[in-house]
């Protein structure tokens, strides 16, 4: 045999046993997937397994009202150490009031504008100095204002921004070393349901909401593919419309299906969230159902089920 034919015959027998590999790792893939598919449906149908929780400490922004006062008070009652953090320092003073009257866990306030990373730096040495590391942190300060783009202030579209996103950035690099230094973590953020659909009057909002879903689930690839591994689970959740004062005027076509959220349900759903290990809720649950399922329909399809839908917020101009 030639020795061109000979280079030939093993370049073909190479290609032939890398095809095979990859096919292999392939029918492997696929097996996996299948499996876990099945092993998903069966849970469905079980009891979620809600894990013990009492010994974490517990980072809160946004305590001085409504989801953020309904999760440091149900934190609390679980015996867990919570910290309170707000801008509004009466209305975290009241929250850290409310969860002391459970005696359960130790709750701490602190005043910060998270929206403000030196702050949030500075909060982060006072938090380790006067109550330890934090080993769950819930970002879920947000602000909201609702209505057209063509009317939203440049103060206003860098003001949602700063609150929505940015704080949650610099609360992450804030506290992650907290964790890492304990091989173990838990960071939850609040998105809407507005970071999964956009919608009129909210576009600033909703613009905030998806870089939040973007930045958990690229945040929880970097923590999955870190050289050490860190235990360090991730949860995003999307709430519907939750009765807090952000939605001034909401617009519900079917009350009596998609009425405004109590933040105590809100938050108690948060919690099993949390306790479950989640990497992503909606709330309602099917919500994110749904939207993922409505998403493979052709756009037109997709518009029309909106337009029958129609909930979302109107003008707070009008």
């Amino acid at each position: 045999m030639r020795e061109d034919e000979i280079i030939h015959t093993t370049m073909s027998t190479k290609r032939i046993f890398a095809i095979l590999q990859d096919l292999v790792q392939f029918l492997v893939l696929f097996v996996q997937v299948v499996l876990e598919v099945i092993n998903t449906a069966i849970h469905k149908f079980l009891p979620i397994s809600q894990k013990d929780i009492s010994d974490e400490t517990v980072l809160i922004t946004g305590t001085g009202h409504g989801i953020g006062r309904e999760l440091a008070l149900q934190y609390a009652a679980l015996g867990c150490t919570v910290v309170c953090v707000d801008i509004d320092e009466k209305g975290n003073a009241e929250t850290v009031e409310q969860a002391k009257r459970l005696n359960r866990g130790a709750v701490h306030k602190f005043t910060c504008d998270v929206s403000e990373r030196l702050q949030v730096l500075a909060l982060a040495v006072r938090v380790r100095e006067h109550v330890g590391a934090i080993t769950v942190l819930v970002n879920n300060v947000g602000i909201m204002p609702t209505h057209p783009l063509m009317q939203q202030t440049e103060d206003e579209i860098q003001r949602v921004f700063k609150v929505n996103v940015f704080s949650q950035f610099w609360a992450v690099q804030a506290f992650l070393d907290h964790m890492k230094e304990q091989g173990r973590g838990h960071i939850i953020a609040i998105s809407s349901i507005a970071g999964l659909v956009g919608l009129s009057n909210l576009v600033p909002y909703c613009a905030t909401k998806f870089a939040v879903r973007g930045m958990m689930e690229s945040l929880h690839e970097e923590l999955r593919e870190g050289q050490q591994k860190e235990n360090i689970k991730t949860t995003i959740i999307y709430p519907y419309m939750t009765n807090t004062g952000l939605c001034k005027r909401p617009r519900v076509k079917f009350p009596s299906l998609m009425s405004l959220m109590e933040p105590q349900h809100v938050a108690k759903k948060i919690v099993e969230a949390h306790r479950a290990d989640a990497m992503e809720a909606s709330i309602p649950s099917t919500l994110i159902h749904i939207n993922n399922k409505t998403r493979l329909l052709p756009h037109k399809c997709i518009i029309w089920i909106k337009d029958f839908i129609d909930s979302g917020v109107e003008s707070d101009l009008k």
